[in-house]
């Protein structure tokens, strides 16, 4: 079963759920997308890139959940619809504050559940996933297992969540120390993390061209949290994408610099193949996405697995 074999079903969207978020400084806002045919749903946390909201990232968030999946996703505090000021207290542990927004999420599913019309008892709890761009992306590798240099306590803290499957992590940042760039080593502490213990199945998306203001080594970089993790990762290498991957953030995104569609609908289809194969719904989907990519003459990208 490929994506085109399956009808887009009408998708019902409620927004913003508020969660109660003691000690945030604020509630946490929530967006839900749900298909609304289906049962035995899987969910996807998704976590926006710096900046972003509960607004953002349409071209994958409608495509998942017309494709039967139940999308839930946070406006973490660094987004600019919340405006904290730079000089803000919480600013030095935003990246803990995201992570906490994704737990929050699923400590309170019966809630977010109950929020959507029609969709109580339609949820498969056994089958969630964590996916994020960017910023988002480290939030999301967190429940997988990354640890974080705590710029706070001095320590890293096991984050993971035993609730997330499978995740998919979306030009997301290397490690820290010497890969850094003196701006970031200086303004973003939380950019120092390990990898060793990120042991939870996902799909590492980079670009080629996705050279970032914040490393010096780079577009390699984003491909750290596949090749230095261990367990059952794949890495799907987009020839010629620089950090939007082609305009994955939102359907008329001034800043995407590199317009593809086609690369955009390759991120669409890959994304939900493998996460219908980690979490052990079909293979088919997957391995249609890895023989097209291996067997076409001009790929837009390639797919490597450990």
């Amino acid at each position: 079963m490929t994506a085109s074999d399956i009808t887009p079903a009408p998708v019902v969207s409620v927004k913003p759920v508020t969660l109660a978020a003691p000690g945030r400084g604020e509630d946490l806002q929530v967006r839900i997308s749900a298909p609304a045919t289906g049962s035995d749903l899987p969910i996807i946390l998704f976590s926006h890139g710096h900046g972003s909201s509960l607004n953002g990232y349409g071209p994958l968030t409608d495509y998942w959940a017309a494709h039967g999946f139940v999308v839930i996703q946070p406006t973490h505090l660094d987004s600019r619809t919340v405006g904290l000021a730079q000089d803000d207290p919480r600013t030095p542990r935003l990246w803990r504050y995201r992570v906490e927004d994704l737990k929050r999420i699923l400590d309170h599913l019966d809630l977010l559940e109950a929020a959507v019309p029609g969709l109580p008892g339609r949820l498969d709890r056994g089958r969630v996933a964590a996916a994020g761009h960017s910023f988002g992306g480290q939030s999301a590798a967190n429940l997988l297992g990354l640890r974080v240099l705590d710029p706070v306590g001095g320590e890293e803290e096991d984050l993971s969540d035993p609730r997330v499957k499978a995740g998919v992590l979306i030009a997301t940042a290397g490690k820290g120390g010497a890969d850094l760039t003196p701006y970031a080593a200086e303004h973003l502490p939380w950019m120092n993390v390990n990898f060793a213990h990120m042991t939870t199945p996902a799909l590492v998306i980079a670009g080629d061209k996705d050279d970032l203001p914040l490393t010096v080594r780079g577009p390699e970089w984003t491909m750290d949290p596949y090749t230095l993790s261990p367990g059952a990762k794949s890495l799907l290498t987009l020839f010629g994408a620089e950090h939007s991957l082609g305009g994955i953030a939102g359907y008329e995104v001034r800043e995407t610099t590199d317009e593809n569609p086609e690369r955009v609908a390759l991120v669409q289809r890959a994304t939900w193949a493998y996460l219908r194969h980690a979490l052990g719904i079909e293979d088919a989907s997957w391995t249609a996405v890895r023989e097209t990519l291996s067997q076409t003459a001009d790929p837009l990208g390639r797919i490597d697995s450990h």
